[in-house]
């Protein structure tokens, strides 16, 4: 696959769609595909935050280390974007991310990233948008798994 198909590929990601193809391609170009196999895991909550992750085939589960194990959180597919959480606020993962099929991506290396940021603020409200969208949903699910809880006692 060649710069260009990449440059279209992240053309189609919500978060990428405004940003000027000229600067796709040096994103593309400053980016490292990847391939994972299902059930490899990408990355380790806990780990040190280097990358966001844009899914270009397949999906991926994203899992919680607890004392009992690890516990799906989400599953994301194509034109998702993984891992920039770490980046963002300068912690470790937080979340483990497996493949759960085949999977190739997009590696984009943490200056990469924040350097676009900075140069599209458009960019910085789809990445605002799209995290409270996700912490909206968290928060969703921990109010039915109070209740839920409640219930039972």
């Amino acid at each position: 696959m060649g710069l260009k198909d990449e440059v279209d590929l992240l053309k189609r990601v919500p978060l990428f769609s405004q940003i000027d193809p000229a600067k796709l391609k040096l994103l593309a170009f400053t980016s490292e595909r990847m391939s994972y196999q299902p059930q490899q895991t990408m990355f380790r909550q806990g780990d040190a935050g280097d990358a966001a992750y844009v899914l270009i085939t397949g999906e991926a589960s994203v899992l919680a280390e607890t004392p009992q194990g690890e516990v799906p959180v989400a599953t994301v597919g194509q034109n998702a974007i993984i891992g920039e959480i770490a980046i963002l606020c300068d912690i470790p993962r937080t979340a483990t991310v497996k493949a759960a099929t085949e999977l190739e991506v997009l590696k984009i290396e943490k200056e990469h990233f924040l350097r676009l940021i900075r140069e599209f603020p458009e960019m910085g409200i789809e990445v605002m948008r799209e995290l409270a969208s996700r912490l909206s949903h968290t928060t969703a699910e921990l109010s039915q798994a109070r209740g839920a809880l409640r219930k039972q006692a």
